[in-house]
């Protein structure tokens, strides 16, 4: 009785922090080692719910998904979001998952940790260059807290101006994404370069 009242509730566990969000091995001990311990048990929870348990051992973290329905399955209502991504937002992550894998190639440190003024001047040259310099830093600022909310980013808590990218980005934005980023970073510059012009012309008339 005691041994299927503690399953009960280390399922529980399990399954409540992933509808909170990502679960990591390095943040999240109870409630990893509680998944690791009943994954049959949540995805067969979680599939009634619509969802499936997506669980990547090797990174550390998982996450639940909309499971797709079969073409003569009913549809059932969303409990994952779509989320739309604005430019700055998916500029943001293009680079934050660039700097990722050029930490996994060259460190053995796990944890990529940024400071804020980093991201900022990492992004600085992909903005256009006529905004108003506190303007732009508050349009960074509102796509790293974004970032932060979607769960790509963390802010240390003993350093608030510092934060880690969470290993969960590699999902999101994966490697086919990733070979096609040096494109996708010179439409960001054309952009900016765009932007840059219309708002001069717009101040010439």
């Amino acid at each position: 009785m005691g041994g299927e009242t503690s399953g009960g509730h280390d399922l529980s566990i399990a399954v409540i922090a992933l509808m909170k969000g990502v679960v990591e091995r390095e943040n999240d001990g109870a409630p990893w080692q509680a998944l690791l311990a009943h994954e049959g048990g949540v995805r067969d929870h979680v599939a009634v719910l619509g969802l499936e348990l997506r669980l990547d051992e090797t990174e550390g973290f998982a996450y639940l998904a909309q499971k797709a329905t079969m073409p003569d399955e009913p549809e059932l209502p969303r409990l994952v979001p779509r989320r739309a991504l604005t430019y700055h937002v998916s500029l943001l992550l293009a680079l934050l998952r660039k700097r990722l894998a050029e930490h996994d190639a060259t460190s053995s440190e796990r944890r990529l940790i940024l400071n804020r003024d980093d991201i900022v001047e990492s992004m600085r040259v992909f903005m256009p260059g006529s905004q108003n310099e506190a303007r732009l830093e508050d349009r960074i600022d509102t796509a790293v807290n974004r970032a932060v909310e979607m769960g790509f980013l963390r802010r240390l808590k003993d350093q608030p101006l510092s934060l880690e990218v969470r290993r969960i980005l590699k999902v999101f934005v994966d490697a086919q994404w990733l070979d096609g980023l040096a494109e996708r970073l010179q439409e960001y510059r054309r952009h900016a370069a765009d932007a840059a012009e219309d708002k001069g012309a717009g101040d010439e008339g």
